[in-house]
């Protein structure tokens, strides 16, 4: 899952609107933040075969640490503690938010990965696998990600035209969506993991613009 996950960014704003819209789409990519990097150091592993399943065609055959579920859990209370930490009291709200944002990743892969997602180390991999029917797992994407933005729209008041560049920059999210499912595989793992990097700072960084469309 890529765009789907930030349905989860946007939901979350209304919980605690101190937390900039461009700290929760960090949040929610934190897991792969971290996985990229350790896919650039050779840490943990993927293989990409064309086809391997129609919504994506990566083998992530190797990686406990980030998204293992322990991995995983200590992943999204770092990010929470660390990130609240800049925060002025009381920091507890923040912290949650943040913490469950991030590892709303998991729970979000848990639905659309084949069994490569580790309970315990390397071992008892877990996954439903909805990334094998492209026809159920993109429209699901698109539809968790709307409907966080629509919470977002709704429970967090624009400025004049703040409506409006939200609904671009969904739309824009979506376009991205589809040029990924059509477009060619990478040829390079590291390649891929820089680029991914690369989306997700620009990703935060459009939703910095559109939060500030947004009243205080």
């Amino acid at each position: 899952m890529f765009i789907g996950h930030y349905g989860p960014a946007f939901a979350a704003k209304p919980l605690a609107r101190r937390i900039p819209l461009w700290l929760l789409f960090i949040a929610v990519q934190w897991m792969d933040v971290c996985w990229s990097v350790l896919v650039m150091l050779h840490v943990e592993k993927l293989r990409i075969i064309p086809g391997f399943t129609e919504g994506s065609p990566l083998d992530l055959y190797y990686m406990p640490f980030t998204h293992g579920l322990l991995g995983a859990l200590a992943l999204a209370v770092l990010f929470g503690g660390i990130a609240s930490s800049f925060f002025s009291a009381p920091r507890t709200k923040v912290f949650f938010v943040l913490a469950t944002a991030a590892f709303s990743h998991w729970l979000f892969d848990l639905v659309v990965h084949v069994p490569d997602l580790p309970l315990w180390k390397d071992t008892m991999k877990v996954g439903l696998g909805l990334w094998r029917w492209a026809w159920i797992s993109v429209p699901l994407e698109l539809v968790v990600m709307a409907g966080g933005a629509w919470i977002y729209a709704r429970f967090v008041p624009a400025k004049k035209g703040g409506d409006t560049w939200l609904w671009l920059f969904v739309a824009a999210m979506a376009a991205l969506e589809l040029y990924n499912q059509f477009a060619p595989p990478p040829q390079d793992t590291a390649i891929m993991a820089a680029m991914a990097l690369v989306a997700y700072g620009f990703l935060a960084l459009l939703a910095a613009l559109v939060d500030r469309t947004r009243t205080a």
